[in-house]
């Protein structure tokens, strides 16, 4: 009988957070990790809930997928994954990998943390099981004090760009364009949808 092909194993780094809206700052994290580490694809993977953020969101699950896809269109290392908003939030990092590791055997997965979040690791359901699961990359900012911790495999140097999603819905509601901020598609799909007009943070 032909023997079988081995499954070709992919490096695939996982960048989390609630995206609300993607804006210009997450894209040039994005290229800066895709350019420094060794992956075959970033996947840009919008939260449903995170346990140790209050507060909602101001677009839904969908629209945040939707304008991800917009932000990302033409760009081939570029994905979105939805294993977060697939089921029911709150979203623990471990239970994501877990899935995913089940979902695409094989693989190997890198996760991509700001140092906010690294700070908060130990924190983490089941944190000392992550780095058995995938690598910890944490970006490291100019002028950002290191994050030490011994769950992180390595950090990458990516630009300081002080845009924020706050910063964005806030000018939105106060009539002010975002133009430059964000993606046009993004910019188009925000006043199509009439998204962050009731003042929500």
């Amino acid at each position: 009988p032909p023997r079988r092909r081995a499954r070709v194993e992919r490096v695939i780094a996982l960048f989390g957070g609630s995206f609300d809206p993607i804006h210009h700052g997450h894209l040039l994290v994005a290229q800066a990790a895709v350019e420094a580490l060794e992956i075959d694809e970033l996947r840009l993977m919008p939260v449903r809930g995170q346990p140790l953020k209050r507060g909602g969101h101001a677009a839904s699950a969908d629209e945040r997928a939707d304008m991800i896809r917009l932000a990302i269109a033409g760009e081939p290392r570029l994905a979105l994954e939805t294993a977060e908003l697939d089921r029911p939030g709150p979203s623990y990092t471990v239970d994501t990998l877990r899935a995913l590791a089940a979902r695409e055997p094989g693989q190997r997965f890198i996760v991509l943390l700001g140092a906010d979040a690294a700070a908060d690791l130990g924190a983490w359901r089941e944190a000392e099981q992550i780095p058995d699961l995938a690598r910890i990359v944490v970006f490291d900012r100019p002028g950002a004090p290191p994050v030490a911790s011994p769950l992180v495999w390595r950090t990458v140097v990516v630009p300081a760009v002080a845009i924020s999603a706050t910063t964005i819905r806030r000018r939105v509601q106060a009539g002010q364009s975002i133009r430059y901020w964000v993606p046009d598609a993004v910019a188009e799909y925000i006043v199509a949808h009439r998204l962050y007009l009731d003042g929500r943070e």
